[in-house]
């Protein structure tokens, strides 16, 4: 049976591209902000684009925040893709503004170190070994990139109780998070939906995880 696929409707994102994506993996894939609809989903996307503070906000406003951490304490996947990453941490700082994030990941988004911004093209990544998400993808493999801040320090440190999360790097000036595997909340700061073949591979690997 295909798996049923929420792309949850805040008014951020690439939301038909992402649509699109996601329906050529064979799941069934509706774009809503419905509740009942995003919480019953074998998966939930949170795609974002734009001010980290204008994607927290349209979030908000559709109880975002609530569906993403009821979901995930049941452990039910969640894929945060570019701000929709973003926003899964503590916090952002934007032009000296800071605002709070999901909280989901210790950690600040913050203006990447740069000659030139936004950091906007192909790019490789450094994924681990035993990656799910990039799984059968080669470390020459290219994914497109597009934004000005990012992640630059990884702050969770193993501690007991859990799984330590994979966390995938790139480079654009300074070292910055590219994706995060972290049992069911998983996220990439690269579009999968725009990443031609191979975000097409990695979408399907996800999609086989639900």
């Amino acid at each position: 049976m295909s798996k049923n696929v929420v792309i949850l409707d805040y008014g951020s994102g690439n939301l038909r591209s992402a649509e699109r994506a996601l329906a050529r993996t064979g799941a069934q894939v509706t774009v809503t902000a419905d509740y009942d609809a995003a919480m019953a989903a074998d998966g939930l996307v949170v795609p974002g684009v734009g001010a980290f503070a204008a994607c927290m906000a349209g979030l908000r406003s559709v109880g975002g925040e609530r569906i993403i951490g009821r979901r995930l304490s049941a452990g039910r996947p969640v894929l945060g893709i570019c701000v929709g990453m973003q926003i899964l941490f503590e916090r952002g700082v934007e032009h000296g503004v800071e605002t709070e994030g999901c909280g989901e990941w210790p950690g600040t988004v913050e203006r990447l170190e740069a000659p030139v911004l936004p950091h906007m093209g192909w790019n490789t990544v450094k994924a681990p070994a035993d990656s799910v998400l990039f799984a059968g993808l080669d470390a020459a493999t290219r994914f497109y990139f597009v934004h000005s801040y990012g992640v630059r320090e990884w702050e969770l440190k193993p501690g007991d109780g859990f799984a330590v999360p994979l966390v995938t790097w790139a480079e654009h000036g300074v070292p910055f998070v590219a994706a995060v595997e972290n049992g069911p909340l998983m996220a990439t700061q690269f579009h999968p939906e725009k990443s031609g073949d191979a975000g097409a591979a990695l979408l399907k690997n996800w999609v086989g995880t639900l």
